[in-house]
């Protein structure tokens, strides 16, 4: 192993590695490995916080490794508590099915497929009765489930733990046993999750796996990770001119981040960032904004976005596409306009949007809420920094 795959594995984007001796010798050894990763198909979009893990994925499937993607259908019923205040819905079949889907449509965006080995842990817990389950899960005591910081803060705050949240990291770590992972790869919130199974993998008398933990990929709020749930995510599957308009309303200290973890340039480019964002922040971030959009869009793309960019935000001027929209009335309150265009969710957000001065019609600002709309054929709405509707009569 060379000290450029070494870094590229091992360093880069990487928070912790247990145990990183015995998997420097493994690599240094040329020993092939199964490195598992897992998803919970709760909702349809990868985002950018998952290519930070997926593209580490790319580098050890391009040294010769083998990749498991593995999918949690049957994990998605209970709901992964790894972060989280409350408990997560719970989704039908027909919706775990769909979203696993795309999954993988999307993950061969960046990993090869046809060299991945794609699993779903319904395989074998569909096929369990409950004493099967209950016989590994009693290899965890209560204490060791509960000192997690997820469950302790709900604890505190009165929240609900539902009970089969409890056996989630158990089950996370069964699927270890039946992948035989020697790796097992996520990021820093899954590090109970991915302890919880080298320490079944020792119990049950097989290798332990040793564990990666990516760096978390903070969110277009730069406050909380990407996390689809809070809708502070970039989507892979996002339009050119969406996704580009998103990075660049990051903050700017999380530039040299998203270089970090989202991109592939080289180590040597990566350091130089850091003096280049400080100088050109804007201009940092715009070619970072391409550089992305490339990655999972087209060259062209790329540079249409750019351009796009810079038309709406720099020179002041109408996108030179906006989506249209049919309404029949002659006129209508500006809240309910305001659904109807699907620039907002309900009248309450509309309200709310309203309220903080984001709201324009035909270049003028609307402040109130109750404001009548007179509807006029070709009337631009426009809401945000980026969404704009023509209204057709």
């Amino acid at each position: 192993m060379t000290i450029d795959t070494a870094n590229s594995l091992l360093i880069r984007g990487v928070e912790e590695i247990i145990v990183k001796d015995e998997l420097e010798k493994k690599l240094k050894d040329g020993k092939k490995l199964r490195i598992k990763y897992g998803v919970d198909p709760t909702r349809p979009d990868i985002h950018l916080g998952h290519t930070a893990v997926l593209l580490k994925l790319k580098k050890f499937q391009e040294d010769g490794h083998t990749i498991i993607f593995l999918i949690g259908d049957y994990t998605t019923k209970i709901g992964d508590p790894s972060g989280r205040n409350t408990t997560r819905p719970i989704l039908s079949d027909e919706e775990i099915k769909t979203n696993a889907e795309t999954y993988f449509e999307q993950v061969g965006r960046i990993l090869d497929t046809e060299k991945t080995e794609v699993r779903y842990n319904s395989e074998w817990f569909s096929k369990m009765d409950p004493a099967e389950i209950f016989k590994f899960a009693a290899k965890f005591t209560l204490q060791q489930i509960i000192e997690r910081d997820d469950f302790q803060k709900r604890l505190k705050s009165g929240s609900d733990i539902a009970l089969p949240e409890l056996f989630y990291p158990a089950m996370q770590a069964y699927d270890s046993i039946m992948l035989k992972s020697d790796v097992e790869i996520g990021g820093t919130d899954q590090k109970f999750n991915m302890l919880a199974g080298r320490s079944l993998q020792k119990k049950m008398n097989q290798p332990s796996q040793d564990v990666i933990t990516i760096k978390i990929l903070i969110g277009t709020d730069g406050k909380q990770k990407m996390s689809k749930s809070l809708g502070n995510y970039i989507a892979i599957t996002d339009a050119p001119t969406d996704m580009f308009g998103k990075i660049m309303s990051i903050p700017d200290n999380l530039i040299k981040d998203y270089y970090e973890l989202c991109t592939e340039i080289s180590d040597e480019e990566l350091k130089n960032i850091e003096s280049k964002t400080l100088d050109k922040p804007r201009e940092s971030k715009a070619e970072l904004a391409k550089i992305i959009v490339e990655m999972y869009h087209s060259k062209e793309d790329a540079e249409k976005a750019a351009g796009e960019f810079d038309r709406v935000f720099k020179n002041r001027e109408k996108p030179s596409e906006i989506p249209e929209i049919n309404i029949k009335e002659s006129e209508c309150r500006i809240d309910d306009l305001l659904v109807k265009c699907e620039l907002a969710t309900s009248k309450s957000e509309a309200r709310r949007l309203i309220e903080q001065g984001a709201v324009e019609i035909e270049g003028k600002k609307i402040t109130e809420s109750d404001k009548v709309i007179q509807i006029k054929d070709e009337m631009i709405v426009h809401v945000g920094k980026r969404r704009f509707i023509k209204v057709r009569k």
